[in-house]
């Protein structure tokens, strides 16, 4: 009997500190813009910001004349308050006094905050980890874990539909994979 409740005690603490399950970053978007971003048609890329030059404002803001969806900032209430486990890529906005990332915009590909046009606002997520990470690299893939909030977030870099209070921030492994 013993052994059995050890046992039922050990399965119960590995679930309690086990991470959640991966979120995909569509699950973000209501399906109305799932089907919109489905039906949109190219996107120039031969912008200056692509080859380097940018302007005093805009960043991971998107430019004037694309398409709707491309400015949305709908949401899916449902994931209000839930605790989930995203990957992405980091933006720092800003460190510690030991130069780790403790405010950062994450992002669900490589270079957004070089590529045009950035995501729309509710493919971007405001992550604050207080407790701060090293990142040495942008392009390195990261798992953000934590309570996703509806919150409107706007400044000169870029417009988010979410934000995060993240309990855990640490590098894509490859056992990850």
């Amino acid at each position: 009997m013993r052994a059995v409740l050890l046992a039922c005690l050990l399965s119960f603490c590995a679930l309690a500190w086990a991470e959640p399950p991966e979120t995909d970053w569509l699950a973000l978007m209501p399906k109305s813009d799932q089907k919109a971003l489905e039906a949109m048609p190219e996107i120039d890329h031969n912008t200056p910001e692509s080859a380097g030059a940018f302007t005093a404002k805009g960043g991971l803001k998107n430019p004037k004349g694309l398409p709707a969806v491309m400015y949305s900032t709908k949401t899916v209430p449902a994931l209000d308050g839930k605790t989930i486990r995203i990957g992405g890529y980091p933006v720092p906005l800003e460190t510690d006094a030991k130069g780790r990332g403790t405010l950062f915009f994450l992002v669900p590909y490589p270079g957004a905050c070089i590529h045009v046009p950035p995501p729309p606002p509710n493919q971007l997520i405001l992550v604050r980890y207080p407790k701060g990470l090293k990142i040495s690299d942008i392009n390195t893939p990261l798992w953000a874990i934590g309570t996703l909030k509806v919150e409107h977030v706007s400044n000169d870099l870029a417009d988010a539909a979410y934000a995060m209070d993240a309990s855990k921030v640490r590098v894509v492994e490859d056992k990850d994979l």
